[in-house]
């Protein structure tokens, strides 16, 4: 009677993910991964219940995005596509002569009744203009296809790197170059680039670089140059993920973050909190989680029907694990610190929202095909 009564259940919660048109394992990892954020909210914030009520507040607020997004068709997405692209990057240019100036970055646009970044807008409207662009061309893309592309993703790139924020250019940035290795860019043309992006290194590191990027760039091969400085987050942030060890010191009890030793511990280092307090064992659940929902979108993209589809939920299954390998690699010192955080991790509503949208995408695209798991 049991069994009977459990699967009358599956059933029902089964026809309800399908009436919303939601994928029910990547719903269930993102809402896993969510619980998981909260928990390290908690004790990165000093225990500031206020904070965790915010966040789960934003949480919801973006699981009810993210469950319209799902629920738009296909074929609107992608005639919408253009004119949020053009949308964006018109307020990418407002934010040049009247974005609001906070710690020497102009990239905030206040309307009076909502303050945003625009720049997040184009984490989503750069790989749908660029796959709704490439899905009726023939694959692999031609020069000429390259080269569009290219422009599309490059003005709102230096748009982004302009303000200056690096960290949301190079997300745009790998949005776009997803699409284009999806949709099979010759390898001889990704090698050409890449030399010709070594070969440019010394003059973008002259004259595209602000000083505090160069200076972080420096203190990534030296941090103990100056330990006080600009070294200091990467060197307390390797102590305290150190520290935890193979199990962590326990929920509440990592020294480093409950003293105050890890900077921005609620937002851009979180890991550190959370690889101390959990250790070795913790961070590496954490991060099948996150490999898990990697290759659910990355499942969803190879079983869409349309080439617009299977380019949008690839670029932005890839470009979910640049937030991942960039955060990770930041505070674990192996790369620069630029400012991304853990995401659905990490304190914050902006860009929260932002993949949480992304998710709908991916989901719209899996409902324009009845898949059996």
């Amino acid at each position: 009677m049991s069994q009977v009564l459990d699967s009358d259940s599956v059933s029902y919660s089964r026809r309800i993910m399908d009436a919303l048109r939601l994928d029910p394992v990547m719903l269930s990892l993102l809402l896993i991964l969510a619980s998981f954020g909260s928990l390290v909210l908690y004790s990165a914030s000093g225990a500031d219940l206020d904070a965790v009520v915010r966040q789960m507040t934003r949480i919801v607020v973006a699981m009810l995005l993210l469950v319209a997004i799902a629920n738009i068709p296909l074929r609107m997405i992608r005639k919408f596509s253009i004119w949020l692209y053009i949308a964006g990057v018109a307020l990418l240019i407002a934010v040049m002569f009247f974005g609001e100036v906070g710690k020497g970055a102009q990239r905030w646009l206040n309307l009076g009744f909502i303050r945003f970044q625009p720049s997040e807008i184009l984490k989503l409207a750069v790989p749908m203009v660029v796959a709704a662009y490439l899905a009726n061309r023939v694959l692999p893309v031609g020069l000429k296809e390259l080269l569009v592309s290219a422009v599309l993703v490059a003005i709102p790139v230096l748009l982004i790197a302009r303000q200056p924020d690096l960290g949301t250019a190079i997300l745009v940035g790998s949005a776009g170059f997803f699409v284009l290795f999806l949709a099979g860019v010759r390898w001889r043309v990704m090698i050409s680039l890449g030399i010709l992006l070594s070969l440019m290194a010394p003059l973008l590191w002259k004259f595209a670089l602000h000083d505090y990027q160069r200076k972080r760039i420096l203190t990534l091969l030296d941090p103990e140059s100056d330990p006080l400085g600009s070294g200091y987050h990467i060197i307390q942030s390797k102590i305290a993920i150190g520290s935890g060890g193979v199990y962590g010191k326990g929920w509440l009890n990592g020294t480093q973050s409950q003293l105050d030793f890890i900077p921005e511990r609620s937002t851009d280092f979180i890991f550190s909190v959370f690889g101390e307090e959990f250790g070795f064992f913790g961070s590496v659940v954490l991060l099948l989680i996150y490999l898990a929902i990697i290759f659910r979108g990355l499942y969803i993209a190879a079983h869409s029907t349309e080439n617009f589809g299977r380019l949008l939920a690839g670029a932005l299954s890839l470009t979910f694990f640049v937030y991942l390998f960039v955060n990770t690699g930041m505070v674990t010192g192996m790369l620069p610190v630029v400012g991304v955080p853990l995401p659905l991790i990490s304190y914050g509503g902006t860009s929260m929202v932002t993949l949480m949208m992304g998710f709908g995408l991916i989901m719209s695209i899996r409902s324009a095909k009845r898949f059996l798991v």
